[in-house]
This record gives C-alpha cells, sequence and structure tokens, in this order.
C-alpha cells in the first residue's frame, strides 16, 4: 500500500509522511477468501492485521465450542499481534480467532516491525501501555488475594465462633459432670454403708443399668408434655418424701423415667432407702445426659474441623476427582454463622451425580461468592436454595436466592472486574469475576445467570470428564475486542 492510501485507515491518519513510508516498506496486502481463517486462537501471534475491505469475526473457544465476539466491515479495525510491543514478557500468541466472511483484503504488518514501530514511534504511550497492561494485572492480583483474604477472615471468625459454641457448652457439661460424679460418690457412700443388704444392693445396680439404658433411648418430649410429666413425677416423690423433688423430676424425665418406673426402683430398694437411691438414680441419668452432651460437642467441633478441611482442601491435591455435595456441604458449614436466622436453606441435590474432576479450593470459593451474594441480596430474610443436576455430560450447580434481582441494565457487566452493586466500601467488585475465571478458565466450564424480582439463579456448568488445557485467555482480554472498535 501507498502511504497516501495508508493515510485513509483512521490507524494511521496522524502519522508523518517518513512513519507513512516505513509502514508501506515493511507491510503488504493479503486477501482470504470468504469462510477461511486469517489465524487460530492459540497459534503463535506473528503477524498485524488491519482489514481493508470484506467482513470478519472473531471468535473465542470455550470448553470446545467456538463462541463469536464480533463481526463486522468496518475498515480499518484491526486484530492479531495486538501485544507484540510486550516482547516475551507474556505469551505473543491469538488470544482468538479471526475468520473472513466474505472474501476480504488486510495491510498485514509483521509482529516485530509493529512492536518495533510502537516503541521507537510512541515512547510515551509506550511506557503508559505497559503501565497499564502490567499496573492491571498486578493490581487485579493484589485485589484478587485480597478479596480471598477478606472471604477467609470472614470465614475464620465465622468458623471461630462456630468452634465456641460446642467448645463452651464442652466445658460447660465437664463442670457439671465433676460436680454429679462427686455427688454420685457421696450417695454411694451411703447405701453402701451397711443399711443397704446386698440383694437389694444388687438389684440397685440392675435399675442404674436400666436408668442408662432409659436415658440413652429417651425421646425429646415437647415443652408441654415435659411439664406435665415432671408434674406427675414431682407429686409421687412428694408422696413417698423424697426431699425436693422438683429439682430431681426434671432430670428423671429427661432421661425417660415414668412413675410406673420409678415405681419399680421403690421396691427394689424399699422406701427407707428411696431418698437415697432415687439421688443416685437422678445423678446418674444427668451424668449419662453430660456426657452425651460432651460427646455432641466434640463431635460437632470434630465436624466443624473437617468441613474446614474439606473446604481449604489442605490435604488434598490441588486437582482432583471431588464431590461437589461434599464442597457445597462444606462451604455451608463453614458459612453459616454469615447466613442470617430468616434466610431458610434448602438443599435439592441430585445424590446420582458423579464426582467430576476440579480444583476443590478454588470451586469453594466460587460456592463461597455466590451464596455470600445471595444471603446479601436477600437482606435478612428469604429461601437460599442450592440444587444440582447433570444434563449429558455436563454437571450443573445452582445457587437460588429470593432477593429483589439483578436490574437488567447492569446483568451484562456483573462479571467485569471491580463492577459491584453494593454500596462503597461493602465490595470490591471482583468476586464474580474471580468465580467466573475459576469456572470458565481453570474447569472449562460455564457460568450464567438468571435473575428477575424474587428469583435469581446462578448455574455454574463443569464438565463431568476432564477437558484438556487450552491457553488461559484472561491475560489476552483487552486484545479479543479488538476488532470491534478498532
Amino acid at each position: 500500500m501507498t502511504p497516501a492510501e495508508l493515510r485513509t485507515l483512521f490507524l494511521f491518519e496522524a502519522l508523518d509522511e517518513n512513519q507513512l513510508a516505513w509502514l508501506s516498506e515493511r507491510g503488504r496486502v493479503e486477501q482470504r477468501t470468504g469462510g477461511s481463517a486469517v489465524y487460530n486462537e492459540g497459534e503463535p501471534a506473528t503477524c498485524f492485521f488491519v482489514l481493508l475491505s470484506g467482513a470478519v469475526t472473531l471468535s473465542r473457544r470455550l470448553h470446545g465450542d467456538d463462541i463469536e465476539v464480533t463481526r463486522t466491515d468496518q475498515r480499518g479495525v484491526y486484530s492479531g499481534a495486538t501485544q507484540a510491543y510486550l516482547g516475551d514478557r507474556v505469551d505473543q500468541v491469538y488470544p482468538n480467532t479471526l475468520r473472513a466472511v466474505s472474501d476480504a483484503e488486510f495491510f498485514v504488518l509483521p509482529a516485530d516491525e509493529f512492536a518495533s514501530a510502537i516503541r521507537s514511534w510512541f515512547p510515551m504511550a509506550l511506557h503508559l501501555l505497559e503501565g497499564l497492561f502490567f499496573g492491571s494485572r498486578a493490581a487485579d492480583t493484589i485485589l484478587g488475594e485480597r478479596e480471598r483474604l477478606v472471604a477467609l477472615g470472614a470465614l475464620s471468625a465465622g468458623l471461630t465462633h462456630e468452634l465456641n459454641n460446642p467448645a463452651a457448652a464442652a466445658v460447660r457439661a465437664t463442670e457439671a459432670l465433676r460436680e454429679r460424679v462427686a455427688g454420685m460418690r457421696h450417695k454411694l457412700a451411703l447405701i453402701a454403708d451397711g443399711r443397704l443388704d446386698g440383694t437389694r444392693l444388687r438389684g440397685l445396680v440392675e435399675i442404674q443399668d436400666a436408668a442408662v439404658k432409659q436415658a440413652a433411648a429417651a425421646t425429646p418430649l415437647s415443652a408441654m408434655d415435659a411439664s406435665d410429666a415432671e408434674d406427675k413425677l414431682t407429686d409421687w416423690l412428694e408422696e413417698h418424701d423424697v426431699a425436693n423433688p422438683w429439682d430431681i423430676a426434671p432430670i428423671l424425665v429427661s432421661g425417660g423415667v415414668n412413675v410406673p418406673w420409678l415405681a419399680t426402683a421403690a421396691e427394689a430398694v424399699g422406701e427407707d432407702h428411696l431418698d437415697s437411691a432415687v439421688r443416685w438414680l437422678a445423678y446418674t441419668i444427668d451424668t449419662e445426659l453430660l456426657m452425651g452432651e460432651i460427646d455432641d460437642a466434640v463431635t460437632r467441633v470434630s465436624d466443624l474441623v473437617g468441613a474446614a478441611k474439606q473446604y481449604s482442601q489442605l490435604d488434598r491435591a490441588p486437582h482432583q476427582v471431588v464431590d461437589v455435595h461434599a464442597l457445597l456441604d462444606a462451604t455451608l458449614t463453614m458459612m453459616r454463622a454469615k447466613i442470617p436466622a430468616g434466610i431458610r436453606v434448602v438443599k435439592e441435590y441430585d445424590r446420582t451425580l458423579p464426582p467430576v474432576p476440579a480444583f476443590g479450593a478454588e470451586l469453594n470459593q466460587v460456592w463461597t461468592n455466590l451464596i455470600d451474594n445471595a444471603v446479601d441480596a436477600m437482606d435478612g430474610e428469604g429461601t437460599l436454595t442450592l440444587g444440582t443436576r447433570r444434563e449429558g455430560d455436563r454437571l450443573f450447580v445452582e445457587v437460588t436466592d429470593t432477593g429483589g434481582g439483578i436490574p437488567p441494565e447492569v446483568r451484562p457487566r456483573i462479571f467485569e472486574p471491580f463492577f459491584s452493586t453494593k454500596s462503597v466500601g461493602e465490595g470490591t467488585g471482583l468476586g464474580l469475576d474471580i468465580s467466573y475465571r475459576i469456572v470458565v478458565n481453570k474447569h472449562h466450564g460455564d457460568i450464567r445467570v438468571d435473575s428477575r424480582p424474587g428469583h435469581t439463579r446462578f448455574q455454574v456448568c463443569l464438565p463431568i470428564t476432564p477437558v484438556a488445557d487450552s491457553a488461559d485467555p484472561a491475560d489476552s482480554a483487552d486484545a479479543s475486542g479488538s476488532a470491534a472498535g478498532g
């Protein structure tokens, strides 16, 4: 092309005669027939292309499918080795596929010549572009890590709160158990000081064993039924001259003891020793219940630690075959303290789904971001639904909330980095961007949203079978749209 012809392209119209002559000498004109590929995604980026005539499409590859991003016939739009000026500091590959829709003509400049022109003609602009590119990428990385740390801090606080409850319950139960054991030793001494013959003592021990089994199998009563049972036991204990029956009756009722059962115990030990025997049985039942509380508290602590390990995947390989239901449950456990009491959690799991190859810890971050957003959207009241299903060779995880929905005018931007609908200081705008990168770039999946007032559903689509890695387009996102606006 002549310098005069190059000046008719908006990209070169401000260049001087020497610069246009330089381009004319080093560039060339190439034709492509309709339907042919100008270049393919992932190939070494060797040339910079400027459209002279015809129509082209720009597409990106997503889990095996080519998705058209742009279609244009605007003269002067450009694409190709747009990051050649960065040299070997980034991978110099085509971030997309450029295809001629009709017979097309291009001005083609070799990548190294394009890079040389940018460096020598626009040194200040080059520094600005480099600073913008690497600065944005560094800021994105730092803020992404910050987002992870904030999420980790919030989850750590929630985990600490959740661990404190069963730990405190175990401490309280242990202190009470120590008192009950001391009381049992005292009552045992009174019973076994010779005033109770061997036959009655053996019967009392048998009743004690039965009381332990009764307490273990006891069914919790409603508040009204428990109150009625305590009243009946209190009356019976008063009739048999047992001191402070109102203190003993609740313990016996919680252990499943009723009047007929206690009457049988009274026959075994006799009226003379009934007071001490009943208190000993109460200590026995209370001790058994306290040990059950300790066991329950320690089990809860163990479950929380297991959920934390499952959530962080610290003891597992980064990439492995995982059960998405286990990941979802671990995330819910870690976020329990952040979910208000007014929000009901519903699970609609398809338990027949197979495990999938994934980065477990990173998927947990996706669930965390989606659940956190759903909880915020409901403002303390609503229903959070977690569902899983299968379509062909794809597994879907759905997070649905009953909040106000996402306004249609902002919906196309929700996956943009730094874009947030939350108040200033409430969010970094990176949660959905990070989730998108994890799902699409690392897992070759997809993430979609359907929203209206009262119903917002995020769908995460994951391949059930392993997908071969492809070039990560994240670092080339700015080049993907270059043919759209030129």
